[in-house]
């Protein structure tokens, strides 16, 4: 009888995709210490909240002024986001800490926290901008409201009750900070809110460059970066687009055109290169960022308070990333 060849030895999995980069962390010790610094309690409730904490002001509208400030109402609900709490669990937190660091201080009831995060006037930004010019990234992500999980639709597919509410947010590309922010239902498209979140600018406020992807290619978008007075403009023209307006026109050449002419010459991985497009990635890291410590849920069964959640959460990864980013680099 013939002896039967020997099987082929198997390739030994060298683990990761082809040519995967690898980083390793330069501050280790001090980032270590800002992820520690992220659960103390004093870092959530500052004494300049607790002097706040009560409403002080005459608002000068008819009835019983209200008994707790925004700053009061904000940093609990900042607490409810940053430890996954209910909102009655998120009351007897507060009031058992608050016992302990401040007892002449009260606790708002759950049912002031949900009737007042409704109309909560919120800023995203915790950081002076201090007057620089601006590289925005712009993206948007699904947050889940209810719905199925993960294991029910993979075995008998979804239902007509899932529901999804849009984040869009655009971050400062120098520090990963997110400066704009807005929540739509999951209809509106991305291209309808690139004019709302410029808008929450400061009119002063210098922009050197915008950058979006594909989805944002419309001359809406077009428009408000032109009212802006934007002079670079990253955003990708489709592989079927095609010029707007023709050269020998007196006009202002539209910046879509020369991106796209530009990338009939030197191709499009080069002009990405050469425009500092996949610095726009920065915006899908903020979104990874925000569903990893806060999940992909919110809890609210309002609209009002589906978006506070959502900025809350905006809100409290620009405090985190005060107290330390990684400084990583790439091993060779």
């Amino acid at each position: 009888m013939k002896k039967k060849p020997s099987p082929k030895p198997r390739k030994q999995k060298t683990g990761g995709k082809k040519g995967k980069k690898k980083y390793k962390v330069r501050n280790w010790k001090e980032y270590n210490q800002a992820l520690v610094d992220r659960g103390k309690i004093l870092f959530w409730i500052t004494e300049e909240a607790m002097k706040k904490w009560h409403e002080q002001q005459k608002t000068g509208k008819r009835g019983k002024p209200e008994q707790f400030s925004n700053t009061a109402i904000q940093t609990a609900l900042t607490l409810q986001q940053v430890f996954h709490l209910p909102l009655r669990a998120t009351e007897g937190f507060l009031a058992s800490i608050l016992e302990k660091i401040a007892p002449a201080l009260k606790a708002p009831d759950h049912s002031t926290l949900s009737i007042r995060g409704k109309t909560l006037p919120l800023q995203i930004r915790v950081r002076a901008i201090n007057g620089e010019s601006l590289h925005i990234v712009v993206d948007s992500t699904g947050a889940k409201v209810y719905g199925e999980g993960e294991w029910k639709v993979r075995q008998h597919g979804w239902s007509k009750r899932r529901t999804w509410r849009k984040l869009h947010i655009g971050a400062d590309e120098s520090t990963g900070d997110i400066l704009l922010g807005e929540v739509t239902g999951n209809d509106a498209a991305d291209c309808e809110m690139l004019a709302p979140l410029l808008g929450q600018l400061p009119k002063k406020q210098l922009i050197d460059q915008v950058s979006a992807d594909g989805a944002f290619d419309k001359r809406i978008c077009y428009e408000a970066l032109r009212q802006k007075g934007i002079p670079r403009i990253t955003i990708p023209p489709q592989h079927n687009a095609k010029i707007w307006q023709h050269g020998n026109t007196q006009a202002q050449r539209l910046a879509r055109d020369e991106n796209l002419r530009r990338i009939r010459k030197v191709g499009r991985k080069q002009w990405k290169i050469e425009s500092a497009y996949h610095r726009r990635s920065l915006a899908e890291t903020a979104m990874f960022r925000i569903k990893t410590i806060f999940g992909e849920k919110v809890s609210a069964r309002t609209f009002e308070n589906q978006r506070t959640q959502l900025l809350i959460r905006c809100r409290a990864l620009n405090l985190m990333t005060t107290l330390g980013m990684p400084d990583s680099y790439v091993v060779a």
